[in-house]
């Protein structure tokens, strides 16, 4: 008789602990289609321990009501006990410490009170933003000893840009920030302008990546999120060691999503990030409001102190993508609970909408970032003064907000453009604008054109902020692909409606690419978004016939992705692939490692380098002598 109700308890315990594991996974499915490999990148050791504990609590009070009264007891407590310590770590998680710095690399320059210092350059002209560690008033900076015209770009003095006019090309000059006394607020430094545009330079050197925004406050408790600071400061100045002649960030200097989607919670709007920074106000503007310290809270860390003094001397280009506006790259027709969200202790709301265009405070948030810490794009003979975010108030004369050109003698042309923050879903009446939607309006397809064709230079290179070659299934892209599970794995299909992606964007991308085909110069396409490293020859896309001239293309890689956030995690749960409607011979095919690329561009040919490091992976000592993993060879079209 014992022995039959010892094996029932056996049976009661095993089949108490089957229920609560049943019920996990139910939770999981009531969150929609649930793919174990893609979410065990997300169980790291801490979280798995914390669920452990989790577990455990019904486990032990239920096995408590088939011991002696002894045993009993000694379960219970031990459940109240895992129970309150469980509730004591939820309430810590927000005042966890963070540990951030500015990056002031050289130990023989004297960095002062200034935090950060990122240059634009012309031929004839600097645009400088810096910021510091305390108000400053009325500084100014000396360009060969002529002072450069100034404005404050916040409320309080911490930030101020400054505009070098009137310069000779191929010069190397110097520069002396002082206060208002005269005094150096750092050392002196150097800073030289391009060759001028009829000239003939025989090389150039670009380093560019994407992706290396990120606050050590989003990080999560259970170790996931963008690479801490100091290892996005390493790499980034491993990048530095290759003495690049320019620097091209292709998008996301920001993370920081505040609406919109999942991301949101584990961002800009999670427990410990609203603890360290604040939390933003949607009814206020951001100038003169608490905004305004809250935007610095959050972005100092991943701009001013990721870049810091050790740009100073290198020009710099910055394109924006969608969290540079605060929000992810969302389509969803409605609200909704994501139950998975609970597993990790966050808020399961999910809020439905279109992202973008951004709209309301997060595009004011995002103009104000690029106002504070990032140089605008200086304005080019070529580039139309009427394009939309050209000239306007508050800025210096005539930089552009979201267009851009690189000249560089007869060498080198290229073009930037935001396809985020003007591009077209719905009119004015919110139905869907089909084949007439665009990412960047006509006027600026119309100018980017021109210029791929105006065979002025050896070479025209598209840095864009979404690929060209490769999808991940994401709703802002050119592509109509979408992510479906076929024999158990993930693949890109058409043969599903992807919700609100609009036709005209990819009519848009073929007239682009289209116009490859007219030109003498040699084309290539340099590519941000997505968190891996490709490179390849894009040789159809729909009915436009690349084949007799394929056009090169790369995803230059995230400087600071991190486990779930590489294509094949747990956002997207896809590794980057050639979509449905495009012939691509992939030369490195998707490679899900943070780093960078390095362009060697000569008059025979680009040469990329392609350098990466991954958390999980890699030994942090080997970042200081990061060596490429990969070369890809465009020869020039002359």
């Amino acid at each position: 008789m014992e022995n039959e109700r010892f094996t029932k308890k056996k049976i009661l315990i095993v089949a108490t602990i089957g229920i609560v594991a049943v019920i996990l996974v139910a939770v999981l499915l009531l969150a929609g289609e649930f793919n174990i490999t893609q979410y065990l990148d997300e169980f790291t050791p801490p979280i798995m321990i914390v669920m452990g504990f989790e577990l455990s609590i019904p486990v032990l009070f239920i096995v408590s009501f088939f011991t002696s009264d002894t045993i009993k007891k000694y379960l219970r407590v031990a459940g109240v006990v895992i129970l309150v310590g469980l509730v004591g770590f939820y309430f810590y998680i927000p005042f966890m410490p963070i540990d951030i710095s500015p990056n002031h690399p050289d130990e023989e320059w004297d960095s002062g009170s200034v935090v950060h210092i990122l240059p634009a350059v012309t031929e004839n002209r600097f645009l400088i933003k810096t910021s510091y560690e305390e108000p400053v008033e009325d500084p100014q900076l000396l360009v060969g000893g002529i002072p450069a015209k100034k404005m404050k770009m916040d409320t309080y003095g911490y930030f101020w840009g400054f505009d070098a006019q009137g310069l000779t090309p191929d010069t190397t000059y110097t520069l002396t920030l002082q206060d208002h006394t005269g005094n150096n607020l750092c050392d002196i430094w150097t800073l030289k302008t391009y060759p001028s545009r009829t000239s003939s330079p025989e090389s150039v050197r670009i380093v560019s990546f994407t992706g290396s925004g990120g606050h050590d406050a989003c990080r999560s408790w259970f170790g996931t999120g963008q690479m801490p600071l100091r290892l996005r400061k390493k790499i980034m100045n491993r990048a530095l060691s290759f003495n690049p002649d320019i620097l091209v960030g292709t998008g996301d200097q920001i993370y920081y999503d505040i609406k919109y989607g999942a991301t949101p919670q584990s961002l800009g709007m999670s427990r410990r990030a609203v603890q360290h920074n604040g939390k933003f106000d949607f009814d206020k503007e951001v100038w003169g409001t608490k905004n305004e310290e809250v935007l610095k809270n959050a972005v100092d860390c991943q701009i001013s102190y990721l870049y810091g003094t050790a740009f100073r001397s290198t020009p710099t280009y910055f394109i924006f993508d969608d969290h540079d506006y605060f929000v992810n790259d969302e389509a969803r027709e409605k609200d909704s609970i994501n139950f998975q969200l609970l597993m990790v202790w966050l808020n399961p709301y999910v809020e439905g909408g279109l992202s973008l265009p951004p709209k309301g405070l997060p595009l004011k948030l995002g103009r104000a970032a690029q106002k504070l810490y990032l140089p605008e794009f200086l304005p080019d003979q070529n580039l139309p003064k009427e394009l939309p975010y050209t000239n306007e108030s508050g800025r210096f004369e005539d930089v552009s907000e979201c267009f851009g050109a690189l000249r560089y003698g007869d060498l080198l042309e290229g073009v930037f453009y935001d396809t985020r923050r003007l591009k077209t879903v719905v009119d004015e009446n919110g139905d869907f604008l089909g084949e007439d939607a665009v990412f960047i309006p006509k006027e600026a397809e119309d100018w980017l054109i021109q210029r791929m064709t105006a065979n002025e230079t050896e070479h025209v290179i598209n840095f864009s902020p979404i690929s060209y070659g490769w999808s991940a299934g994401k709703w802002g892209s050119w592509y109509p692909d979408v992510k479906i599970t076929e024999d158990g794995k993930p693949v890109l299909t058409k043969e599903e409606e992807k919700y609100a992606w609009q036709e005209g964007w990819y009519l848009q991308h073929n007239r682009i690419l289209g116009a490859t085909q007219r030109s003498k110069s040699t084309q290539l396409f340099v590519c941000g978004d997505m968190h891996t490293q490709t490179a390849g020859w894009i040789t159809r896309s729909g009915t436009v016939d690349l084949t007799d001239n394929p056009v090169a293309s790369v995803l230059v890689g995230s400087l600071g992705a991190n486990g779930g956030s590489y294509p094949s995690g747990g956002l997207r749960g896809i590794e980057a692939a050639p979509p449905v409607d495009l012939e691509v011979t992939e030369e490195l095919p998707s490679y899900e490692k943070s780093g960078f690329v390095v362009m060697d561009i000569t008059r025979d040919d680009i040469t990329i380098t392609f350098y990466g490091w991954r958390m999980d992976m890699d030994r942090e000592s080997e970042i200081e002598t990061l060596e490429s993993h990969f070369t890809f060879e465009i020869p020039s079209a002359s």
